[in-house]
């Protein structure tokens, strides 16, 4: 099959800097989508008019499987059929209503991936009731916020966190009228919740109370599909309100960027769910594998034995982010065991790990970015075309994009090589965030969404992300500092895990919070005749200086300026964690709590590095 050259066609002009708004570059569209953007097929209005059309297609067709539990250890995968999993979610749909809940009305879900969270799921797209992820990466707060923020009706829980919905009760019965496990309920746990008027049901009491034959509710595009809270690097969670459309959208655009390659999913694929369904990347995967009749098998909830449950089910697809991809690639003699394709998200995933996946799985990679806000991807690669290595790929076919400057960091959206904020627009975006009208108006600016992320188009029309604009200060000479391009360059060095540059305009210079890699610094500290544990080496003073230098030399190879070098370090021999709300789900740095954290140690090496002192 023959490939374009360029993969984007201009379809609207650069905009001049005006009225104190920055300029902006061109707006660009796939290649695939020049006379206008993907139309959407009439005669699908929800995700179910997908899984009802894949039980009539594919009734005998495995649907969702999870590998038999017995005396402890964990065998081969079990699976439900199309035909059994939509007999299941009639029912669970039936006994949703029952209670009094309405189309349009919202229903939370909680815990890992399994078949229950999907049915869950499916059951409300059948009445057109809106669910509402409940992280289960966050704390009870959160959880809390969601379900009183969204006025969710029923929560449908994992048995594992129900003690964490028990304990937040109290403070949401405005809304919440029962509890539906994903397994069983113990009485004393039905006792508690009765007392604050709520009523708890096993999964098998819940499913009982529903009818099996019954007329469902009409749907549109334009209906609420879920609603989704980021975690956010700052203050409370946004809820993302994503229709119908655009899930529609997302699954629909999957399926032609991957029919570009010859490559689209059918039947006969299986893929492996353990991405947080809580996240809309794996959620409009999951819908478009139910869409094809294809297999969904999940991991059992433990990054223990992630490998192990990948090359037992043996899956021909797998979506990862650039995390676990990294992780593979270190460990590069391990077996693997995905055979056909394989897709990453969420972070840009560096070329030599992208081409190292490429040569020894002989999968395909392909690579995409994107956002709660657009619905997933929003750009991404096209398999088997190389040149796109390190790239994210070319615009969807249901979204235009368009750089804007960013003069006070030097990205210019007209220049040469242009770089600048991504901006979007089209079919896959959402429609603003839940009760939060002003923060819409925030990232809205004539129709176009502002992602934060600074991207670099490429002569072929694919983007290549860069940089992020909101982390972004000034030091008190007035020099500003683009933090994460700091932090990118340090962790090049082999001898961190983590690093936390930080710095603010009453300062003059950076400092950092560094989490060494254990083998590294124990290979240091042999010949230093350093004795002591991980925990102690971190404390050492030639430890903190050895790991500064070598950072400081990593940056200086790499061009970084004076400014942008490490004054003081802080080795901290426990890895930032979700646990600590110091990151986010997929990682990201969650800097304020760093901040709150790390203060003491913060406001140290700035008062030792004046003094010239080195902190204890």
């Amino acid at each position: 099959m023959s490939m374009p050259e360029t993969f984007t066609v201009k379809v609207g002009e650069a905009t001049p800097a005006a009225g104190g708004r920055p300029s902006a570059g061109p707006v660009y569209r796939s290649i695939y989508a020049k006379d206008g953007l993907m139309e959407l097929p009439q005669d699908i209005q929800s995700p179910w008019d997908f899984f009802s059309g894949a039980v009539k297609k594919y009734p005998m067709n495995r649907m969702l499987g999870r590998r038999q539990v017995t005396d402890g250890k964990a065998g081969e995968y079990v699976w439900q059929t199309y035909e059994e999993v939509y007999q299941k979610v009639m029912r669970i749909g039936s006994a949703i209503r029952s209670l009094g809940v309405e189309p349009g009305a919202h229903c939370g879900i909680y815990g890992s991936n399994c078949p229950e969270w999907v049915m869950a799921m499916q059951a409300c797209n059948s009445q057109g009731i809106c669910y509402v992820p409940l992280y289960d990466t966050l704390g009870a707060n959160a959880v809390e916020f969601i379900m009183d923020h969204a006025e969710i009706s029923i929560a449908f829980v994992q048995e594992s966190k129900i003690k964490s919905i028990l304990a937040v009760v109290p403070k949401c019965t405005a809304h919440l009228r029962a509890i539906v496990s994903f397994g069983d309920f113990t009485s004393e746990m039905k006792t508690e919740a009765k007392k604050f008027g709520v009523s708890c049901f096993s999964w098998e009491e819940f499913s009982s109370m529903g009818k099996q034959d019954y007329k469902l509710p009409n749907k549109c595009k334009e209906d609420i599909c879920t609603i989704m809270y980021t975690s956010g690097t700052t203050g409370d969670p946004k809820g993302v309100i994503i229709t119908n459309r655009a899930i529609i959208a997302g699954i629909m655009t999957t399926e032609h960027l991957l029919k570009e390659t010859d490559k689209v999913f059918t039947e006969e694929d299986s893929y492996f769910s353990y991405l947080p369904l809580a996240h809309i990347f794996d959620q409009v995967i999951e819908n478009y594998c139910i869409s094809k009749g294809a297999s969904i098998g999940f991991w059992q909830g433990d990054i223990r034995y992630l490998m192990e449950d990948v090359q037992v089910m043996k899956p021909t697809i797998f979506c990862g982010v650039p995390r676990v991809y990294d992780r593979i690639y270190t460990d590069k003699g391990r077996a693997w065991g995905v055979s056909r394709l394989m897709i990453a998200g969420a972070a840009p995933l560096p070329g030599q790990i992208e081409e190292f996946m490429r040569v020894t799985s002989c999968s395909i990679v392909v690579q995409g970015y994107g956002l709660t806000e657009s619905c997933a991807g929003c750009f991404t690669s096209i398999a088997n075309v190389f040149s796109m290595i390190g790239t994210v790929g070319p615009p969807v076919t249901t979204i235009e994009a368009r750089l804007e400057s960013v003069p006070e960091m030097g990205y210019d959206a007209l220049s040469d090589m242009p770089r600048g904020e991504i901006c979007l627009r089209g079919h896959t975006m959402f429609s603003g965030y839940y009760k939060r009208p002003g923060l819409t108006e925030e990232v809205f600016s004539d129709g176009w969404f502002h992602t934060g992320d600074i991207g670099e188009w490429q002569p072929n029309g694919t983007m290549k992300i860069i940089d992020r604009k909101k982390n972004i200060f000034k030091l008190s000479q007035g020099e500003y500092v683009a933090v994460e391009v700091l932090e990118r360059a340090y962790m090049q060095s082999p001898l961190v895990a983590s690093v936390w540059v930080y710095g603010n305009s009453f300062e003059s210079f950076l400092v950092a919070v560094v989490v060494p890699e254990t083998q590294a610094l124990e290979e240091w500290a042999a010949p230093n005749n350093k004795a002591g544990d991980f925990a102690e080496l971190c404390i050492d003073t030639k430890a903190r200086s050895y790991i500064q230098d070598q950072l400081n030399q990593t940056g200086k190879k790499l061009g970084l300026r004076g400014f942008e070098m490490l004054k003081a370090i802080y080795l901290e021999p426990v890895p930032f964690s979700i646990e600590k709300d110091l990151i986010t789900p997929t990682f990201k740095l969650k800097r304020p709590q760093l901040l709150k954290y790390y203060k003491d140690r913060i406001d140290q090496m700035y008062k030792d590095a004046k003094e010239g002192r080195t902190a204890p």
